[in-house]
């Protein structure tokens, strides 16, 4: 691929990791006010994989071999399942907001997982995921939590299991191209649907028109069109350039929160955000400068 249509292409793979994804964590919110959290992800994810896969083999893309569908599986259980089913149900008790600022821990999860497999970590990107980790120190001094120690652990949990997942999937056997974000997310969707039938959830009696809005847009811009984008970006660029959303979109999703959902920013939130728009320049100009 000629390097000017590539570039042009992780410029709008990130805009949709960015913007689109920093927007699901309220879309979230609005769907886990009719849907139970693991049947209202499950639902998503399966949905979109199967879309995808069907697309896929529609177009005449060849039916996965089973150590891909391993491999897509094993990265379906750490990022969809894992990763995103547990934000679903921290969110139950948090706002949207205070999820997307936790989950940013996460390039510094990818930074450990990645030394595993021999990637050395420059000191401006160190720096950089230093920076961005005192922006969420800040925040979480302001009492975003409330002692809820248990919502922040899993959110931790959530950012590092996304990140390892994220790491260890370049390293295994995977569906080429749109097929593996198909296979993975429609494998990460059954696990959730599992886990929605041994936690005892129901199908709900009432489901407002915001949440099956919330879920066609979680479906449609979250998963078919972000999720694929961000498995182009792990493929293309360097895991901290891939992961780098998480620290934009706190940024977007106190935006819309404030928007559509008249959720209120402190001031030492402000201080907080301005901080992790620093780290993740920092992260984003040390990369550039060691590729070229």
């Amino acid at each position: 691929m000629p390097q000017t249509r590539q570039t042009l292409f992780i410029i709008a793979a990130l805009f949709c990791t960015y913007f689109i994804w920093g927007s699901t964590y309220l879309a979230i919110r609005f769907g886990i006010e009719s849907f139970p959290p693991f049947l209202m992800a499950g639902m998503r994810f399966t949905i979109a994989g199967a879309i995808l896969y069907a697309v896929m083999r529609y177009l005449r893309a060849p039916n996965p071999p089973r150590q891909q569908w391993v491999g897509a599986s094993v990265v379906g259980l750490l990022l969809p399942a894992l990763g995103n089913g547990t934000v679903c149900y921290v969110q139950q008790t948090v706002s949207s907001s205070v999820a997307a600022l936790s989950i940013a821990t996460a390039p510094i999860w990818m930074a450990i997982f990645s030394s595993f497999w021999g990637h050395k970590i420059t000191v401006k990107e160190w720096l950089g995921i230093a920076i961005g980790l005192v922006g969420i120190v800040l925040l979480n001094l302001g009492g975003s939590f409330s002692g809820d120690f248990l919502s922040a652990f899993l959110l931790i949990f959530a950012a590092a299991s996304w990140s390892f997942g994220s790491v260890w999937g370049k390293h295994l056997a995977m569906p080429q191209g749109l097929m593996a974000s198909g296979a993975q997310m429609f494998a990460g969707g059954i696990a959730l649907m599992i886990a929605s039938t041994v936690a005892g959830e129901t199908w709900p009696q009432h489901i407002t028109a915001k949440s099956w809005g919330a879920m066609l847009f979680l479906i449609v811009l979250g998963s078919l069109i972000a999720y694929s984008a961000y498995q182009y970006l792990l493929k293309t660029v360097r895991p901290l350039v891939a992961s780098s959303n998480t620290f934009v979109n706190p940024i977007v999703a106190f935006g819309v929160g404030i928007w559509l959902a008249n959720e209120h920013v402190t001031k030492m939130e402000l201080i907080a955000l301005a901080v992790i728009l620093l780290g993740v320049f920092l992260v984003l100009t040390a990369t550039q400068e060691k590729e070229t």
